[in-house]
């Protein structure tokens, strides 16, 4: 926490305090642990392909190319983990950028008035800190989530350029 008594910063867009309610967001708090955030989107992965499934089902050609219309699912369904994945990153980030940034922008009142302070450097070596032993291995989480992500979507993108069903 910022000393209040010198820091004209309001106490909820302070970098640590926007670090501390980020992390018991219920939300935003998943990539904590890869495995369990890996494992959270393995289901959202699996609801949304049964969801896909289901409406692909009702196709006039689902019955003569089952395969495709599974793989399509299969492959389309990698979207709802995508952003999800790109929603907490892009959270996590703009907490990273804050923490390890030398100047805090705030608003007093409204966004007309935006104010800079530049951070002591105790402080800016606190959330330093902060940064790299805390956000940092989170955004590594994120980031290799999204490549597999990605891999998978490139792998369903090769699978229907190159094979007629």
């Amino acid at each position: 926490m910022i000393n209040t008594s010198n820091c004209p910063v309001p106490k909820d867009q302070q970098p640590t305090n926007e670090f501390i309610e980020l992390s018991k967001s219920k939300i935003f708090s998943w990539p904590k642990s890869k495995l369990s955030f890996l494992y959270i989107l393995l289901k959202f992965w699996l609801g949304t392909f049964l969801f896909f499934i289901i409406i692909s089902s009702g196709s006039v050609y689902f019955e003569t190319a089952k395969l495709k219309y599974i793989l399509l699912s299969f492959f389309c369904s990698l979207s709802l983990p995508f952003l999800i994945s790109i929603r907490l990153y892009l959270g996590w980030n703009h907490i990273f950028k804050r923490l390890t940034s030398e100047k805090v922008e705030y608003e007093e009142s409204g966004w007309y008035d935006g104010q800079i302070w530049i951070k002591p450097v105790n402080l800016k070596e606190k959330e330093s800190l902060i940064a790299s032993l805390e956000v940092k291995p989170i955004l590594k989480n994120l980031i290799q989530s999204l490549s597999l992500i990605i891999v998978f979507a490139l792998i369903g993108i090769l699978l229907f350029q190159y094979n007629n069903y």
